[in-house]
């Protein structure tokens, strides 16, 4: 029972467990953000977007938007979904670049059909499977939500849900509502040797099976375990960002060059661009 009490899951629902204390822990705590971040780039990694083509992508369970970040940085376009509205604040306060919606996963995505190239969710499908009201039948919710991301997602296209499952039983659960929905693909096990790296990743296809991507482990050298077609592109400029001071003009300066690469509408850039302004007596 220890061990079962320290499960985010069984503390109560999640638009109540995530409340703004939380909230602040994925916005302060740098190592939830590091490994928030580690998983997205491993989730997008799995995805195998076409390489130089910004996509339309999902993010389910976004919460405070640092998973989106990182779509951001790699140049696509994102919508996010969360059920807390804490973190949704979260997110907001971070000036996050997608869109961002407030809801739950088990009552269905609304969305029209085919309108994501791809979607990502890290560490929330498991949430499903615990029922916090009467009406809530996780069997039910969980088809719910795979036959509304089947729908959602362009033919061909994948979607990369990691999660903690509490135990095998739960695992088949989920993949075989998965199954049902209309979804090939399987698991796949990063590290699964080691005890705190080990990281499951439900990989789903919405077209013709392919085959399923192998797992990270140990005996990997660094180059083999990051192999993908974004690493080299997207580093350099990873690295050059956080370098960065926050508000600075070449802070201000890439931000706006960005949202240009997007499409949005920016103002030009004059010589007060990114100038602090002097305090009012």
């Amino acid at each position: 029972m220890a061990c079962r009490s320290r499960r985010p899951e069984h503390r109560g629902p999640p638009e109540l467990f995530y409340d703004e204390n939380e909230a602040q822990k994925y916005v302060r705590n740098s190592r939830m953000i590091d490994v928030q971040t580690k998983m997205a780039e491993r989730a997008l990694e799995l995805l195998c977007l076409p390489e130089g083509q910004p996509c339309y992508l999902l993010d389910i369970g976004c919460g405070s938007g640092l998973s989106g970040d990182h779509l951001s940085e790699s140049g696509h376009y994102w919508v996010g979904i969360d059920i807390s509205s804490s973190m949704l604040d979260a997110a907001l306060d971070r000036d996050t670049e997608g869109d961002l919606l407030l809801g739950d996963m088990g009552q269905g995505l609304p969305f029209k059909p085919g309108s994501f190239d791809g979607c990502i969710s890290i560490s929330a499908v498991q949430w499903l499977c615990n029922a916090n009201k009467k009406t809530h039948i996780p069997a039910k919710r969980l088809y719910c939500f795979f036959t509304t991301l089947y729908s959602v997602l362009v033919r061909g296209a994948r979607a990369i849900l990691q999660l903690y499952p509490e135990n095998s039983e739960q695992l088949e659960l989920i993949t075989t509502q998965a199954t049902k929905a209309g979804f090939t693909g399987g698991v796949v096990v990063d590290y699964p040797n080691s005890a705190r790296a080990k990281k499951f990743y439900l990989c789903l296809f919405s077209g013709p099976s392919t085959s399923l991507p192998k797992g990270l482990t140990e005996n990997q050298d660094a180059e083999q375990a990051t192999e993908s077609a974004f690493t080299h592109q997207r580093l350099p400029h990873r690295t050059s960002r956080r370098a960065m001071v926050r508000k600075s003009r070449e802070w201000v300066l890439e931000k706006k060059a960005r949202r240009q690469r997007q499409g949005k509408e920016v103002r030009p850039n004059t010589q007060y661009t990114g100038r602090k302004r002097r305090p009012r007596f």
